[in-house]
């Protein structure tokens, strides 16, 4: 018979936030697998190190940091092949993703690849979204509110438009786009209404202002933005 495949979501950092499904699940497989980008350790692996058994046997799928897409396609199909031969063998297989496999997680590309032939189960994980909002004291949306989740790889005039109608936003993979970020809600403004969040949960997690960032910003970090009319305020 062959084995399971799982798509774990451990989490925005903390490892306390990871379910206890997903540490079941991660202690208990034969296999772990995980995306790293080049030359970079996985995130998801460290958020789950404490948890995994020293006789596991671990796959490493590297996606290369390209524009272009097809590198990184080539690469989940070469990690595809590695855990259909893992799971044709009968082994378990957990593939980690920081955060939930199902918002914007690398898992879903393995997913399309591999559940049509094995059984799969996905195990959804606390979300950078709301680690944000929980550690910025900033509820994301109340009552009739719309939120809109906007990636910081946007286009300005894209950005804009869609920030005019929101009623609630969060920018993510703010990244070196921060600048342009900033550019938008200064043009709309929004700055005074925005909180920036980087490496939410994380003991080096920094929650500012917008208008106190700093001039750059790592790809782990997020923008909230409420307008001011929220019932809650």
């Amino acid at each position: 018979m062959s084995g399971k495949l799982y798509g774990v979501g451990v989490g925005p950092g903390d490892p306390e936030l990871m379910t206890l499904k997903a540490q079941r699940i991660i202690t208990s497989v034969r296999v772990l697998a995980y995306p790293k980008l080049t030359g970079v350790d996985s995130f998801a692996r460290a958020i789950a190190a404490r948890f995994i058994a020293p006789n596991t046997r671990e796959i490493a799928v590297v996606i290369p940091m390209t524009v272009d897409r097809a590198p990184a396609q080539a690469a989940y199909d070469g990690g595809a092949r590695a855990l259909a031969k893992e799971l044709r063998r009968g082994a378990d297989v957990a593939v980690l993703c920081e955060g939930d496999p199902f918002f914007y997680g690398s898992f879903m590309y393995l997913f399309s690849r591999l559940a049509g032939e094995f059984e799969t189960e996905v195990v959804p994980g606390v979300t950078s979204i709301t680690a944000c909002a929980a550690v910025a004291g900033r509820p994301l949306a109340a009552r009739n509110e719309v939120l809109t989740v906007i990636p910081g790889t946007l286009n300005e005039t894209d950005m804009t438009a869609r920030i005019e109608v929101a009623q609630a936003v969060a920018i993510m993979k703010v990244g070196r786009h921060l600048a342009k970020i900033r550019g938008v809600l200064d043009r709309l403004n929004l700055t005074r209404y925005a909180r920036y969040i980087e490496r939410a949960t994380l003991p080096d997690e920094v929650v500012l202002p917008l208008a106190d960032t700093p001039d750059t910003a790592p790809y782990f970090s997020m923008i909230l933005i409420t307008k001011g009319n929220d019932p809650w305020l």
